[in-house]
């Protein structure tokens, strides 16, 4: 006797290609796609920048090294400094100094103006030259030694001359009746002085011998 045959199970149907994958599942394997791109993007941004700038900075080191070896290769061929001028400095022999005041008193709170003149009076041909500013040929009025005020203490414009046969030069100089401290302040921020008889001076400030006669002027 033979056994009974036990029924046939159905064939499982086999499905053919590749399981698709849900929406969510897409979004997942898109953003790690977007993810991997925007990180090489930046690694290789990054290399680009580090390149460039060793390109520069290596430029720059040897535009410095260059700098740096300059002055020692050049020292030995820098030009020689202009030459001054050969025209000497006027000396005591070599001009006179006169001062003229445009009165001889004054009164008090006024002003008064002085003529400075400088005249040649040397022999040589060449000549010679001073700087005829405020603080260099200097005007000084005295009461007795006290010095009362300068001209020289405030800085002035150069004012170069060349003197030789003949030529002279003038210039006028107030003084507003104040006294002058130890260093340059305005007119109007200067003491007045008191009445009395004082004594006004022109000097060249490099040479004291080089001096115009006194003057004697009165503030009343």
């Amino acid at each position: 006797m033979t056994s009974p045959q036990s029924p046939r199970r159905p064939a499982a149907r086999k499905t053919g290609g590749t399981k698709r994958m849900s929406a969510k599942e897409r979004k997942r394997m898109y953003r790690r796609r977007r993810i991997i791109f925007f990180s090489a993007l930046v690694v290789v941004l990054a290399m680009c920048v580090f390149t460039v700038y060793s390109l520069v900075r290596g430029a720059v080191n040897v535009h410095d090294a260059r700098s740096s070896a300059a002055p020692a290769l050049t020292r030995t061929a820098a030009p020689t400094p202009a030459q001054k001028s050969k025209v000497k400095t006027c000396t005591a022999q070599d001009v006179d100094l006169q001062l003229v005041p445009d009165a001889t008193s004054v009164g008090i709170g006024g002003s008064l103006t002085f003529t400075e003149k400088v005249t040649y009076s040397g022999s040589d041909p060449a000549g010679c030259r001073i700087n005829t500013a405020a603080d260099s040929l200097v005007l000084t009025i005295k009461s007795g030694n006290d010095v009362v005020w300068r001209s020289d203490l405030c800085e002035a414009t150069y004012r170069p001359r060349l003197f030789f046969s003949g030529v002279s030069d003038e210039q006028k100089v107030t003084w507003n009746t104040n006294r002058t401290g130890e260093s340059c302040a305005a007119d109007d921020q200067l003491p007045k002085v008191d009445r009395g008889t004082y004594v006004a001076q022109l000097s060249l400030k490099d040479n004291a011998k080089v001096q115009s006669q006194p003057q004697t002027i009165t503030v009343e």
